[in-house]
């Protein structure tokens, strides 16, 4: 799942610039600290499930502790239960380590000593007793690829193998080989722990605003939005657009050359196909659920062009999304969709609308597939292709990527600070990136530009008054 449609565990707030129908994650009796703070709530809907399309066949995948293991007995075998089983064994007793420090006590400055250093170092060393040598040995390997933890344990399964890689890459836009392993050890503590539910946020969307920031004397002091009207910063610019983007944004030869090659040289995550669609909901079948996911050939790799689709129908859980007996549809190829495809061609030719239809096919027929044999693409009310041209023109996202493709092991995301006095950066291309789905890296990634901005006295008592 992508940023547009992400899980998130309730440990981060809701991002400010989420879209309708993302899922989330609820651990019971945990409410989301930054959104405490505020003294704000966000209403959900909870549910537990969604449905699989796999070269296996189709299946509901449920999470908690025992429920997939039953699907995973049911639907490929007992040896791919007890790998499953060998992997939680492993992973489980390491997330005492990854869950220790809590991202919201980070921040860029030294006063990191008082309010993470300082204040969890017992809690992270009381972890490690608990692990006993055998956990503590595995934790050393949290910002390693998950792939190595996966190859240490010998799982061998095929399904096995292609579940986890789907599920790094819905996470981290990478597959085991290039996702940290402290958020698949994080994912899982969440994931399978008594009791975990998803939930839906109802309603809401976020805004982007475009702006061009100010730089005076070799410092941040504002912006500069569309319309003319200047902004000015109290204490600080601070950008959430891409690397790339926020580049774009600053006049020319006000950063080191280094510092923009090394932008420029980052690698790219690939674009997407987006399907809109508005139907009669007597034309789905009748036990149709939020969320979908199909995957065509393993063999493809999960990264392949074309090769997994994802479906949200929000309007399954939130009724006011849609007209009465309406429901509302978005379908995707998360983060595969190469842009040079598209790069160059002009959005009102007739070759632009003939790739359209080409390159949506495979998500009209993942959606039939989806919403049963009542479904008639003819009959939808609304029906919108977006293209990676329409996902760089309305995300305001460099050729329409999902984010840095920056593989752990490998290399790692920059911090939020720029060479710019006064100019910050949040978002997926800072630490800690695209990972755990997009919108809890986003928003931790904000809460440091933020923990930044103020005293450590502040940044204290914020700990003290959500109590972690």
């Amino acid at each position: 799942m992508t940023a547009q449609e992400a899980p998130r565990t309730r440990s981060i707030s809701r991002a400010s610039a989420s879209i309708q129908g993302h899922p989330v994650f609820r651990v019971p009796v945990q409410s989301p600290p930054v959104l405490d703070a505020l003294g704000q709530s966000v209403p959900c809907v909870s549910y537990d499930s969604w449905m699989v399309y796999v070269p296996e066949g189709q299946f509901l995948s449920r999470i908690g502790p025992t429920k997939f293991l039953k699907d995973l007995e049911m639907f490929v075998g007992v040896d791919a239960v007890q790998e499953w089983k060998k992997l939680l064994v492993a992973v489980i007793p390491m997330s005492a380590a990854a869950m220790a420090l809590p991202p919201l006590s980070i921040r860029g400055d030294l006063g990191i000593l008082s309010t993470a250093a300082g204040r969890y170092a017992p809690s992270l060393l009381k972890s490690f007793i608990q692990m006993g040598p055998q956990g503590a040995l595995g934790a050393t390997k949290l910002l390693r690829p998950f792939k190595e933890i996966v190859d240490s344990l010998g799982l061998k399964n095929p399904f096995v193998r292609n579940w986890i890689d789907l599920l790094c890459f819905l996470l981290a836009g990478v597959k085991s080989d290039g996702t940290l392993s402290a958020e698949m050890v994080y994912m899982f503590a969440e994931w399978y722990k008594p009791g975990c539910l998803l939930e839906y946020p109802l309603g809401g969307t976020g805004a982007i605003i475009d702006a061009l920031i100010l730089i005076e004397n070799g410092r941040a002091v504002g912006v500069k939005l569309q319309s003319g009207q200047v902004v000015r910063a109290k204490k600080a610019v601070v950008s959430n657009a891409s690397m790339w983007d926020t580049l774009d944004l600053l006049p020319p030869n006000v950063v080191p050359k280094s510092y923009e090659d090394r932008v420029k040289a980052t690698p790219q995550c690939e674009s997407f196909m987006h399907l809109h669609l508005g139907f009669d909901a007597e034309n789905a079948r009748e036990d149709l659920g939020i969320h979908h996911i199909v995957v065509d050939d393993w063999n493809k790799g999960v990264d392949g062009e074309q090769n997994v689709v994802l479906i949200s129908v929000p309007s399954v859980l939130s009724k006011d999304l849609a007209p009465p007996g309406k429901h509302i549809l978005h379908a995707y190829t998360p983060g595969t969709e190469p842009f040079s495809l598209w790069e160059g061609l002009d959005r009102k030719s007739a070759e632009y609308r003939r790739l359209k239809e080409e390159r949506s096919e495979v998500m009209w027929k993942a959606v039939e597939l989806a919403l049963g044999p009542k479904f008639s693409r003819a009959k939808c009310d609304v029906k919108l292709v977006g293209t990676p041209l329409t996902h760089k023109r309305f995300l305001r996202r460099n050729r329409g990527t999902y984010g840095p493709a920056i593989k752990a092991g490998e290399a790692t995301f920059p911090g939020q600070a720029t060479p710019i006095p006064q100019l910050f950066c949040c978002g997926d291309s800072t630490f800690p990136g695209i990972g755990l789905i997009g919108v809890p890296a986003v928003a931790a990634s904000g809460a440091i530009v933020a923990n930044t901005l103020v005293p450590v006295s502040q940044h204290l008592e914020l700990l003290d008054a959500v109590g972690i």
